[in-house]
């Protein structure tokens, strides 16, 4: 059983692979190349200057020129190795003046021009050469990084913008760590019983999250055509999951079928629970009483789960996501996402037409991330789902 608590509220995936632009800013994310060569220049332009300043400000008595050798060394952290030789070179100018002042520029005494001069042109070459290993290593990282997102992303098969009798929107977004990649799933089918749904969310990260995820989907794509009822839909999940899942890996799931007007059916396996949006922007938050556990640990329970019929019109939205956005934390105060709370406003009146429920899904997604301060700490799924009556009986009364 379910109850209802009621509260008046106050770019899409491509299953192919990665945009070209997306596999570009893994890389440049990947070794701050995305930030302006000011900012990556900085900490070893303060460096020129805060050695310089020690050094003219401790007198011609003491001579500190030669700490300029940290330069190279904290330059290449973060700069090209073009970039890494014209900042060293700034340092190298900065260092002949600091001798000048200082009174040790002769070079015919080994402490300058072995000390400083010799060492710090070795160093800094030493430093251009550690750059370019570095950037090499990062851009097999963001190579493997974007492969694993776009295997990913294939294997979620993204559905159009109507499926049977639904209209969809979808925002997937992978962590931003590419080592998370790997947790959360979606399906939608129009079969012979009704068009179902399926959102999951897989416990862990990585590629052994991904084969469980394929073995979930995989599975509900056969399972949502041939069985007669979600609840043996379910239980055929269930049965390929203790197949092929090792033990102790589980999966939270909503189903969903919709197959007649103004009603959906739902089934609850541990998941976040979906939002109703009234036309009015009115929320209700469709919590199950007692749900039934994960996908995976079923032998752990006696009994079996229980569907619910509940209202869905022409006029509202269901609001689906997983942990990634409820669990999304504040930039300062740490707190999660309050969909619920904000939720009403941002999608209220989406249900018209197919712009309205992408452009409802962008200003959810958008105030996500003002609430995050830009990043995510999850991957994060969100599915709204409206239906198309409401065009069926405008074409039939006009």
């Amino acid at each position: 059983m379910l109850h209802s608590r009621r509260a008046q509220s106050p770019a899409k995936p491509r299953p192919t692979g990665l945009p070209r632009g997306r596999r570009r800013s893994a890389l440049l994310a990947a070794d701050l190349q995305d930030l302006s060569f000011m900012r990556r220049a900085t900490p070893a332009l303060l460096a020129i200057l805060a050695v310089s300043a020690a050094d003219y400000s401790s007198g011609q008595d003491r001579y500190l020129a030669p700490l300029m050798v940290v330069v190279p060394s904290i330059a290449a952290l973060t700069l090209r190795p073009a970039e890494l030789l014209l900042v060293c070179f700034l340092g190298f100018v900065a260092l002949l003046g600091l001798s000048h002042y200082d009174r040790m520029d002769n070079l015919h005494d080994g402490r300058f021009l072995f000390g400083a001069l010799l060492s710090y042109v070795a160093l800094a070459v030493f430093s251009a050469w550690v750059a370019g290993l570095r950037m090499r290593r990062a851009a097999a990282y963001a190579a493997v990084s974007s492969v694993a997102e776009a295997a990913q992303r294939a294997l979620l098969s993204l559905p159009g913008p109507s499926v049977g009798p639904l209209r969809l929107a979808v925002r997937y977004v992978s962590a931003a760590d590419a080592a998370r990649i790997g947790g959360d799933l979606y399906s939608v089918l129009d079969t012979p019983h009704g068009t179902r749904v399926l959102v999951g969310d897989v416990r862990g990260k990585g590629l052994g999250a991904v084969r469980t995820a394929a073995v979930v989907l995989g599975a509900f794509r056969e399972a949502a055509y041939d069985e007669n009822g979600l609840s043996a839909v379910a239980a055929r999940i269930e049965a390929s999951v203790e197949r092929h899942v090792p033990d102790g890996e589980f999966t939270t799931a909503l189903f969903a079928e919709f197959s007649r007007p103004g009603a959906m059916e739902l089934l609850h396996y541990g998941h976040v629970p979906p939002i109703r949006v009234e036309r009015d922007g009115t929320v209700t938050v469709l919590e199950a009483v007692d749900p039934w556990v994960p996908l995976g640990l079923g032998k752990l329970a006696k009994g079996s789960p229980n569907s619910v019929t509940l209202p869905f019109g022409a006029d509202d939205v269901l609001v689906l996501c997983t942990d990634g956005v409820v669990e999304a934390k504040h930039h300062r105060s740490g707190e999660f996402y309050p969909l619920a709370e904000r939720v009403g406003p941002l999608v209220r009146d989406a249900a018209r037409s197919s712009a309205e429920l992408e452009t409802a899904v962008g200003r959810i997604y958008a105030d996500l991330l003002v609430h995050t301060g830009g990043d995510l700490g999850d991957d994060a799924l969100l599915l709204l789902i409206s239906r198309t009556d409401r065009d069926r009986d405008r074409l039939r009364n006009g």
